[in-house]
């Protein structure tokens, strides 16, 4: 009997990229060089607030921890969420309410997908900025999304958003804008002005916009979608949480019990007290992932394009006037002990030029040496 072809993927995913990390992060294990300086992935080596890592160690042992219930996240992590994204926000005490407004995801990407899979239809316009996380995008295309940029300019004192670009990104059939500030991968922070420009947009598009803001006009359009990794350092908790009107949170709610059934049970609790806590370590992380930032930037904008973040975990370095290409400097910096991820993929096409370096891993103490490293692989 004759073997018959393989069955037909799906056309889904047929336009999604991978994002580079994942491979730039094994080729760095597999030296198992404890000298290389891992600057490819946003982790960090700083440490969960306290009260956080005492709930969790408790939590392993409780059975109510041990639970699909409550399908949409403990009662607890809701009001800390919401009166998070109210404080935030600019909003009243009391303008969501945490039963029927909240939703906790496993992260804030998984979050993200729920919003996209609820909010947006096949063919539907989701505006980004350029540079932007690939794993944004590709949600997007698998939501059936077509991504419209608009274009950030990097210059010497941080990047700046192109309102040309963001008059052309927006067409009939905007639907969302899914934005980030600070942006990741850049570290850029729109101003106060380039907000107002964005949620005009926005609301002259009558689209949804997924991200926490304080402008008139916003509030019964704004989705907020939340996570402890950063800010509070909990990563591998994998707890997010998404806020929103009741015109949109009928239909996340249905698609986040049909995507990830629950967020983690031992989780939860933890990540309601890191919330709650007065001694978050917010202030100090930002200290110390400041202290780095400004290191990189002395240390390598003499030879280097760097572009300074002005938030975030990560900044870039532009290589395309020195006629390289972002994972061309990544292959060559690798062999002088330094893992950093090429942005190709990430945005528009001229975002293969750049490569990003994540300052949220490594103490200032080894990046001291990085000038020399660069110069050795790319002087």
């Amino acid at each position: 009997m004759a073997l018959s072809a393989s069955p037909v993927v799906g056309r889904r995913t047929a336009a999604m990229t991978p994002i580079g990390v994942e491979r730039m992060g094994d080729a760095a294990d597999a030296l198992h060089d404890r000298t290389l300086l891992r600057l490819e992935n946003l982790d960090t080596d700083l440490r969960p607030p306290a009260a956080a890592l005492e709930v969790t160690e408790a939590q392993v042992r409780d059975d109510d921890a041990n639970s699909y219930l409550p399908f949409f996240g403990h009662e607890r992590l809701r009001r800390a969420a919401v009166r998070l994204v109210e404080r935030n926000g600019g909003l009243a005490p009391g303008h969501y309410d945490p039963a029927r407004q909240c939703f906790i995801s496993a992260g804030g990407l998984s979050g993200i997908l729920n919003v996209l899979l609820a909010l947006i239809e096949p063919g539907d316009e989701v505006v980004l900025t350029s540079p932007t996380y690939v794993g944004l995008i590709n949600r997007v295309k698998l939501a059936g999304g077509v991504p419209r940029y608009i274009r950030m300019v990097p210059g010497p004192s941080g990047w700046r958003l192109d309102a040309g670009s963001l008059r052309t990104a927006v067409s009939p059939r905007t639907r969302a804008f899914l934005m980030m500030s600070p942006s990741m991968p850049s570290g850029a922070v729109f101003t106060r002005d380039e907000w107002q420009a964005v949620c005009d947009a926005c609301i002259a598009a009558n689209a949804w916009m997924i991200y926490p803001l304080q402008f008139d006009g916003m509030a019964q359009r704004t989705v907020t979608v939340g996570a402890a990794s950063k800010e509070y350092r909990m990563i591998g908790w994998r707890i997010g949480w998404v806020v929103g009107p009741p015109a949109a949170c009928e239909a996340i709610g249905r698609v986040a019990i049909s995507n990830v059934v629950c967020p983690v049970g031992i989780a939860q609790q933890a990540v309601a007290a890191a919330i709650e806590s007065p001694d978050d370590g917010i202030a100090a992380s930002v200290a110390t992932w400041q202290a780095r930032h400004e290191l990189l930037v002395q240390a390598l904008r003499p030879h280097f394009d760097v572009v300074p973040a002005h938030g975030g975990w990560s900044l870039l370095i532009d290589f395309a006037r020195r006629g390289i290409s972002g994972a061309e400097a990544s292959r060559r910096l690798l062999a002088q002990g330094v893992a950093a991820t090429s942005m190709e993929n990430w945005g528009s096409d001229e975002t293969a030029g750049f490569l990003r370096l994540v300052f949220s891993n490594e103490p200032v103490e080894r990046l001291r040496d990085i000038a020399p490293r660069f110069q050795r692989a790319l002087g």
